[in-house]
């Protein structure tokens, strides 16, 4: 397979992951990704950029069964206000599509918050940087990786 963005930066950072290939056909939603690779949801973490009222931007990454808080997401990135980017707006600020947007290697380092959940796991999955490519990691080893801390950001689903 061909190395994505995300993969040479963890390479060139001598981070130890595993690049894992699932099908895309039945869906790219983090709960459609368990599905196919068999994966305990818990385990499957889902990128989520949002921005601030003053334009600043901000990485979340919760896991599949969950979504963001964004009060919590708010209070972590100690602004008072944040929502999630239009979609159309994703490709131009990251560098990633929907569906493949990695916390490693956006074309611009933003503040990045891991959910508390994958604190003490051995190993979550992220996205590789493109639709059908996951990438295993220790969350520790990612958040050593990149500008990136844990925090209590999720909320069960509504």
């Amino acid at each position: 397979m061909k190395k994505t963005n995300a993969m040479r930066i963890l390479d060139n950072k001598k981070i130890n992951y595993n690049e894992i290939e699932y099908d895309a056909s039945s869906g790219i939603s983090a709960l459609d990704v368990a599905k196919s690779t068999g994966e305990d949801p818990s385990r499957i973490y889902k990128t989520l950029v949002t921005v601030s009222r003053e334009k600043e931007h901000f990485v979340f990454v919760v896991p599949a069964e969950k979504e963001l808080d964004l009060k919590k997401a708010a209070s972590a990135a100690e602004t008072k206000n944040i929502e999630m980017i239009p979609q159309k707006e994703l490709l131009p600020l990251t560098g990633y599509v929907h569906g493949g947007c990695s916390p490693v290697g956006m074309k611009k380092e933003f503040k990045t918050f891991l959910d508390s959940s994958a604190s003490g796991k051995d190993y979550i999955f992220i996205s590789g940087g493109k639709i059908g490519v996951q990438i295993k990691i220790n969350p520790d080893d990612l958040v050593n990786a990149i500008d990136c801390k844990y925090c209590e950001i999720s909320k069960d689903k509504d």
